[in-house]
């Protein structure tokens, strides 16, 4: 498949810039994957849609302050955002300046603290933090949220709150599961009064989530990896879950991928590993039923995930109507509810 068949023209008034004044205030489209219709509906509507026995499944990784400015010792300015947390004193980044930094080279940050460079991974730095102090503290005393780069606007103590899960708990994302948004506490109480279950598991989100892919032959694209972890609670609630006959949701594209790559050797199994896991048109849902996600970025790997669940034909339809009903897009935006496509519909659509 082309990467062009998943683009798409977005009006720059509907990237949301900012959230909505309630977290739970967005609209929601219902997209039913079996015919393709469409319904608007509020995000507040979400429980009418699912039935006691049903299982929720969230990614709880927490957004850490990523982005730091500085200079390299020999004088030229550097903007880094760390990509992944190795240890306590080192981190996977990237390092836009000028000229890329050579390797054993050191960077001044904040003016606050050095790192030496010691490897490159492709386009990602390796960084070794000269400060007895941990790298998550220092990033926590030193660092800016990376707001995504369609968000123009720098970060303020409004996004500091509303560009994390109210459940959000380890911290490793430099991108947030932003799916999870739309919740606050009272709505997680209403679905649990309900009956619907709960369950966790954690995917530490990379910068590569906005990415588009540049290759015309999408499946020549290269994924970053990225570290996810799910236990064996989760893989018990998802077991009890198909015993009663209830439904597996993800809540947002990371939770899926988690999920998923966990089901990649056939069971579903416990693990803290990393996934670079590609779906794409054609592949076969192994655990997930019902899909709740936001609007994805053109000629993205989330879109051609989503397109992946609820058919291709089927979410170009939701996607003009969505700009056409003139809804928000992207991180702060509103939201889609996917009902999973029948394997026999996406097995013709991608012989197609």
């Amino acid at each position: 498949m082309r990467t062009q068949d998943f683009d798409f023209y977005l009006p720059t008034q509907l990237i949301a810039q900012h959230p909505t004044s309630d977290r739970t205030a967005s609209r929601m489209l219902y997209v039913n994957g079996v015919n393709g219709n469409l319904h608007n509906e509020a995000f507040v509507d979400l429980p009418n849609f699912l039935d006691a026995g049903d299982l929720l499944v969230f990614n709880d990784t927490r957004v850490i302050k990523a982005r730091l400015f500085g200079h390299k010792h020999t004088g030229g300015n550097v903007e880094v955002l760390i990509e992944r947390v190795i240890d306590q004193h080192t981190a996977y980044a990237h390092v836009r300046a000028s000229r890329a930094p050579k390797i054993g080279s050191q960077l001044q940050l904040s003016d606050a603290f050095d790192v030496e460079v010691t490897a490159r991974h492709d386009d990602l730095f390796e960084l070794r933090f000269l400060s007895e102090t941990s790298v998550l503290d220092l990033l926590e005393q030193h660092g800016a949220l990376p707001l995504p780069p369609y968000i123009t606007h720098k970060a303020t103590s409004e996004d500091e709150e509303r560009y994390q899960t109210v459940y959000s708990k380890h911290l490793g994302a430099v991108a947030a599961p932003t799916a999870g948004l739309h919740f606050n506490d009272a709505m997680l109480a209403q679905l649990k009064q309900k009956g619907i279950d709960i369950a966790y598991v954690t995917l530490h989100v990379g910068a590569g989530t906005f990415q588009p892919v540049r290759v015309d032959n999408i499946h020549e694209h290269k994924m970053h990896s990225e570290i996810y972890n799910i236990s064996q609670t989760t893989i018990d609630m998802i077991a009890k879950t198909r015993l009663h006959g209830g439904k597996v949701t993800a809540v947002g594209t990371t939770a899926m991928r988690a999920l998923e790559s966990a089901a990649q050797q056939g069971e579903l199994k416990a693990c803290n590993s990393e996934t670079s896991i590609f779906i794409t048109p054609g592949y076969q849902f192994k655990v997930v039923d019902r899909l709740f996600t936001n609007f994805h970025l053109p000629k993205s790997t989330l879109l051609m995930l989503v397109s992946a669940f609820g058919g291709i034909e089927h979410i170009k339809k939701a996607y003009a109507y969505a700009i056409a009903q003139q809804y928000r897009f992207f991180s702060y935006g509103d939201a889609m509810l996917i009902e999973k496509q029948p394997i026999e519909k996406t097995l013709a659509e991608h012989a197609k």
